[in-house]
Parts: C-alpha cells; structure tokens; sequence
C-alpha cells in the first residue's frame, strides 16, 4: 500500500517547488500593477518572491515568459466569463455553434480586460514595444486555443478543424476590433467608449458569420 506513495522528501519538494513558481508569478504580478509595466528585472523579482535567481530560471526561460504567464492569468477570466456563457446557454447542435460562441462573446465584460491589458503593456505613454507585442499576441493565441478546447469539449460532434478556424478567426478579430476602438476612443473605458466596443464587435462578428461583403462599408 505505502510502496505506491511518493516518498516523504519527494512530496516536500514537489511542494516546495510548487509554492516558489506561485511565489514568482505572484510577485510579477504585484509588479506589474504597482509599476503599470513590465519593467521590472529579475533582481527585483526575485527579492519580491524571496526567492533567488537561480530559482526563478529553474521555472521560467526568461522574464517573457514570467509575464506571458501573468497575461495568461488575466486573461483566463476572460475565458472563465464565456464558458460561464455558454455553460448557461441550451445545448445547441454543432451548426449553431457559431451563434452560441458569438453571443458568449458579446455578454462576456471584454473591455475591462482589454483595458487593463494595454494600460500595463504601455511605459510612460509610449506604444508596447515589439517584444511586448509579441508577448500580447502569445497570450491571445493562447486564449483562442483554450476557447476552441473548451467548445470542442461543448460539442464533441464538431470537426476540429472548423473550431479552430472559428475561435482563431474571431479572437484575431478581436484583436483588430481592439486596435480599431483605441483609435476611435483613445482606449479608455467609458460609457460611450463601452457603446463602440459593441459596435465593432457585432460588425466583426457578422463579419465572420456571414462574409467580408455583407456589411455595409462604415461611409454607406
């Protein structure tokens, strides 16, 4: 009975590693809202986790790959408020999966996480730069292919490959829908900021459900 358990000391630095990656990627998250960046250094870092820095490149490669991890969390309630959508919807068959995903989509609180998003991604006004960028992109595709995972679970019966196409094509849409309403709103969350998300996102959404030249250019 006692042969199929690890071994004390084993269960004590499973345990022991386990609290300094939560520790880490606490820490960077702390820095990350006092700093409103991602400036921060692995020195800083380390103090903040008490940890040193031998131990915090035992868990990640590279400090990217610490905040990925901080975006990823962030990011994750996002996909906790469309399952919560969906999970409240009716079952539907597979050829309603689209309007399913697309109304989670639209009860699902974006611009909150949006916001916070890019306001940390942002130094002294500046735009992210290319890392940062590519770091905003990882976590996004990270997101699409959770969705497509979590509506695979939903229906089962779907082709694999037309999940991945919908929730890669609407999240690289949602991409473009955010660059667009930082343009038109300067990205601040307000009321009226609030109404265009929701316009370029049903623009985008009928976009994608029925063809690039369904909807009436934004001039017509």
């Amino acid at each position: 009975m006692d042969k199929q358990r690890k071994p004390p000391a084993r269960d004590r630095r499973d345990a022991l590693k386990a609290r300094h990656r939560r520790a880490i990627v606490d820490a960077a998250s702390a820095l990350v809202g006092e700093l409103e960046g991602t400036h921060f250094t692995v020195d800083q870092l380390a103090e903040r986790a008490d940890v040193s820095r031998r131990t915090v490149f035992n868990h990640f490669g590279s400090l990217d790959d610490i905040v990925l991890e901080v975006f990823a969390e962030m990011l994750e309630t996002i996909v906790d408020g469309i399952e919560d959508s969906m999970a409240a919807a009716a079952d539907g068959r597979a050829d309603g999966m689209f309007d399913e995903f697309a109304a989670a989509l639209r009860e699902t609180d974006l611009v909150t996480a949006i916001t916070r998003l890019k306001r940390l991604l942002r130094r002294e006004g500046r735009e992210p730069t290319p890392s940062q960028a590519g770091l905003f992109t990882r976590a996004l595709n990270d997101v699409s292919a959770r969705l497509a995972s979590m509506v695979r679970r939903r229906h089962p019966d779907a082709d694999p490959l037309v999940v991945d196409l919908m929730c890669g094509a609407l999240v690289s849409g949602g991409a473009v829908v955010v660059q667009h309403w930082e343009q038109a709103t300067g990205g601040v969350d307000t009321e009226a900021s609030r109404r265009v998300w929701t316009e370029l996102l049903d623009r985008m959404i009928s976009v994608n459900r029925d063809g690039y030249g369904s909807v009436a250019s934004a001039t017509s």
